[in-house]
């Protein structure tokens, strides 16, 4: 169904978006989509921004993907606040959202009810069990203490694509290597969509915004700053001189994160466009990337934000 009535149509099902979508390229407009998981800030509002620039009609998706959560993961106590981000977008310019209950096939769980778990961990016959994974540049990185992640990404980015046939793709650069690993299914998979890739948006003291840091105590928002003040260490560092081998680079941040209270995923150095290791810093594109954790204020739990505060990636 959809809320055509509102200010901001909201499209709930698959049907209803499409036909939307094929409506306004039928009228010669050129259709751009954000994709997004919600609990909107202003880095996720700068997309829409560029979107609007690139094309005549922007559809934002507001969607939390089962499928790029484990199961100890927190898709449970992911900030939401849907009714907050139809009026950001609606004030932003947006021209419709995208809002489904659920991109895959429902099926009962252990109790009875609908899952969110889907594909072969659900264990149920019925479950969605087609997935698009990108073989190679999932693995490094994110992919390394998260195999599943990319393999959710990439599945539900392919059916918004199905779904509201964009033009144009805009996603930011705070999640670097999911911003990579799109772009290669759309080359690999032939889809008709350009793919934008856009800049960190930071607070006024340097973490990058993130729906997560909502989970952050004050203690570690604190403390997670030590990402952005390395980050930009390292740039300095590597410009100067003062520091030359990849391996030294990484070894120092390593130890500024983890001096701050953080639990280092990965600090590495690699080729900033296929993302494989680097023996220099000076002949080719260099991507500096860390994830760290630091402790939540809801169940005691520990915050591993993609790519927002605690988790950067940032080209030296």
């Amino acid at each position: 169904m959809s809320t055509e009535d509102q200010e901001l149509p909201v499209f709930t099902t698959a049907a209803d978006m499409r036909a939307w979508v094929r409506k306004q390229k039928k009228s010669g407009r050129k259709v751009a989509l954000v994709p997004t998981m919600g609990y909107l800030h202003e880095g996720h509002l700068s997309l829409v921004k560029a979107a609007k620039e690139k094309a005549d009609v922007v559809v934002a998706s507001i969607y939390v993907n089962p499928t790029q959560f484990a199961a100890h993961e927190d898709f449970d106590v992911y900030p939401r606040n849907p009714a907050e981000d139809r009026d950001k977008l609606a004030a932003a310019g947006c021209h419709a959202v995208f809002e489904p209950d659920s991109l895959y096939v429902s099926v009962p769980g252990a109790d009875g009810e609908s899952s969110n778990v889907v594909g072969r961990e659900s264990g149920h016959p019925g479950s969605h069990e087609t997935f698009v994974t990108v073989e190679r540049l999932q693995r490094p990185l994110c992919g390394g203490s998260r195999p599943h992640f990319f393999r959710g990404v990439c599945t539900v980015v392919t059916k918004l694509f199905h779904i509201c046939e964009p033009d144009v793709a805009v996603f930011g650069r705070k999640d670097y290597q999911q911003w990579r690993v799109i772009c290669r299914m759309v080359r690999d998979l032939d889809f008709p969509v350009e793919v934008v890739g856009m800049p960190i948006c930071r607070e006024p003291d340097g973490l990058a915004m993130s729906s997560r840091n909502a989970r952050l105590s004050p203690e570690s928002r604190e403390r997670a700053l030590c990402i952005s003040r390395g980050l930009a260490w390292a740039e300095k560092a590597v410009a100067e001189g003062a520091v030359s081998e990849p391996a030294d680079v990484a070894a120092q941040l390593r130890g500024r994160i983890e001096e701050a209270g953080g639990t280092v995923d990965y600090v590495e150095l690699l080729h900033a466009h296929h993302l494989s290791p680097i023996s220099d810093l000076t002949s080719q594109p260099v991507l500096l990337a860390v994830a760290a954790h630091f402790p939540a204020r809801d169940r005691g739990t520990t915050h591993a934000a993609n790519g927002h505060g605690s988790k950067n990636s940032q080209s030296v």
